[in-house]
């Protein structure tokens, strides 16, 4: 069930619902004791956003002129323009909620809106909008490099394993150790890249853990020599290891 709060009336005077939607409700008194007519003020007073207020009432006058919020007499409707100077001039809650939702969709004050309409319609100003639509673009732009990136990690990572495919396995021709290095270097570096993310927290690759990867290599390719459960898990291990020292 819709809950008006305290504040909250059928209908309003012009002044009685400017100082609503200015939030206030406190100095309503002094507000109401310094109106000499609906549409005229003092230009200054001793109150808290009193131009805020100043402003929230001509925007209700200009609708009511350019018959944007009907008006009426003490809650009747009638859209008489004698009204517009009459102290007993009023507007409905309900039509008054309608043209701000309408008109101000970025004010949703207490008097009209209820706090669980307040929370789940959540308003986007224009300027938070532009500022979301330039992180999106940044964000993007960002992706699309990330992702050249990785495909050139992968490019890497398939011309090794051509390479890898092509030297003979053979006591002749023996890895050095400044090679296995390398090797352990770019397998550890690789791994770490495909189970990372990017500085916007964006995954490099599908995989989640390693035993996704070590599942993935033997599906594709059990049939290479050493690929195999034992084997990959042994060889991440040293390349891990052996990383880890060199960044020391």
């Amino acid at each position: 069930m819709y809950e008006n709060p305290p504040t909250s009336k059928v209908f309003y005077r012009p002044v009685e619902a400017a100082i609503r939607w200015a939030g206030l409700l406190r100095h309503k008194k002094e507000i109401v004791t310094a109106t000499v007519m609906p549409r005229q003020f003092p230009e200054n007073l001793d109150c808290p956003r009193w131009n805020e207020f100043r402003l929230c009432t001509a925007r209700i006058f200009d609708a009511i002129f350019n018959e944007e919020l009907p008006y009426g007499l003490n809650g009747i409707t009638s859209n008489d323009p004698s009204l517009w100077d009459s102290p007993d001039i009023t507007v409905r809650h309900i039509d008054l909620k309608r043209w701000m939702r309408d008109h101000y969709p970025d004010q949703r004050p207490a008097f009209l809106f209820s706090r669980r309409e307040r929370i789940a319609h959540p308003v986007i100003t224009l300027e938070a909008g532009q500022a979301m639509l330039v992180e999106r673009q940044a964000m993007k732009a960002q992706l699309e490099q990330c992702r050249h990136k990785l495909q050139a990690l992968q490019d890497k990572h398939d011309a090794l394993l051509k390479q890898s495919e092509e030297i003979p396995a053979c006591a002749q021709c023996p890895i050095t150790d400044r090679a296995e290095t390398t090797y352990l270097n770019i397998i550890g570096s690789m791994l770490e890249l495909m189970l990372g993310q990017s500085p916007s927290g964006i995954p490099y690759s599908n995989f989640k853990t390693q035993e996704a990867i070590v599942s993935a290599l033997i599906a594709n390719f059990g049939g290479a020599m050493g690929i195999t459960e034992r084997t990959l898990n042994g060889k991440f291990a040293s390349s891990k290891r052996r990383l880890t020292n060199s960044s020391r």
